[in-house]
């Protein structure tokens, strides 16, 4: 069914000027104005059965996307990371990517083509024609505006097709819920993790050159070495995060020369041991100046002074390097004492 079919005391009136009018062309205006089109109206502008059928048809696009964004929230929570399954012709893919995929596609695909086809169905198709003005709006023009907008909003038929405006509103709010979801994917969460190292009561101190438990007699005055604790090998599984954590800097420093009295009493005679990891971003450091006791992080050059509590003294670190209680063991060793009492490395959110 058309328009030519349609009786015109059936039609909706025109808005603004007749269309299809052409100018002609003369010699101060050498080119004619052709106007605009005949306005065709569509089926749906004169059948209110066919327009129903278009908003349950854009209200079921909304509905699926809701559906959609349900069943990807309900894929990342039921399905296992591990699990792959075959699909032609891809081969054999995640099971839990290929559900994800699809299922936040759906959503966002059903939203735009319930949209478009809303807008080409439903909401007004009339072309305005308007004359150019100013970049600077003059009240006459902003009244204009504002005019429009809201016989826009009357010609998009929000306010009466009120199945589409639920269906719309409910898809746009569970959309984003994918987002959320997928925040849980950054990774498991670190519960007490970040406040614990390997180090406890017993641990031995191991030379990271030559993996070999460390004597007092293996520390000279002004050396640095790295330690690393008993029992952590470079071919563990989470060797990279446990190291980042339990990384040692061990220097010996004559008990006279230590300023803070909390440092030497967790010293053995004069050795001390303190956090590789820099408290700004967590840079390994390994500069040290036998002369002044003052470590350096090459990342960003904080310093700190191991003969004072490893305190900042210089750079964008904000707190001293965490402190390691050591003793020797009875067969000579040296051992920790226990493990750090505050988080080792940079800064974060439970400090405060």
């Amino acid at each position: 069914m058309s328009s030519q079919d349609i009786p015109e005391e059936n039609l909706p009136a025109e808005q603004g000027a007749a269309h299809g009018a052409v100018g002609v062309a003369d010699e101060e205006h050498p080119f004619a104005d052709p106007g605009l089109p005949p306005h065709e109206h569509r089926i749906q502008d004169v059948d209110e059965r066919a327009a129903k059928r278009s908003e349950r048809t854009v209200a079921l696009m909304f509905t699926v996307s809701m559906l959609a964004t349900i069943g990807f929230i309900a894929s990342f929570v039921a399905i296992d990371v591990d699990t792959s399954v075959y699909i032609w012709p891809l081969g054999h893919i995640s099971a839990l990517n290929f559900a994800l995929g699809v299922t936040l596609g759906i959503a966002l695909f059903t939203i735009g083509a319930g949209a478009v086809h809303w807008a080409r169905t439903l909401m007004s198709d009339v072309e305005v024609a308007d004359e150019r003005h100013a970049i600077e709006a003059s009240p006459e023009v902003r009244e204009k505006v504002f005019a429009d907008f809201k016989q826009g909003a009357k010609e998009s038929v929000i306010g009466r097709r009120k199945l589409i405006r639920t269906t719309m509103f409910g898809a746009l709010t569970l959309v984003p819920l994918s987002g959320v979801v997928l925040l849980r994917d950054l990774g498991p969460l670190p519960e007490e993790k970040l406040r614990h190292t390997l180090w406890s009561k017993g641990k031995l101190l191991v030379n990271m050159n030559t993996n070999e438990p460390l004597r007092p007699s293996d520390v000279a005055v002004g050396s640095l070495t790295f330690a690393k604790p008993e029992g952590l090998e470079e071919h563990d599984h989470g060797f990279q995060n446990e190291i980042a954590k339990a990384a040692l800097m061990i220097v010996r420093i004559q008990p006279e020369n230590i300023k803070d009295k909390r440092e030497l009493e967790w010293s053995h005679e004069g050795i001390v041991a303190y956090s590789k990891i820099c408290t700004h971003v967590g840079c390994p450091i390994s500069l040290y100046e036998q002369q002044t006791h003052h470590v350096l992080c090459p990342c960003h050059q904080s310093t700190f002074d191991l003969s004072d509590g490893a305190r900042v003294i210089f750079g964008p670190a904000g707190h001293a390097l965490p402190q390691l209680r050591i003793g020797v063991n009875d067969e000579g060793y040296l051992e920790a004492l226990g493990d750090f009492e505050e988080p080792v490395g940079p800064a974060f959110w439970e400090r405060g």
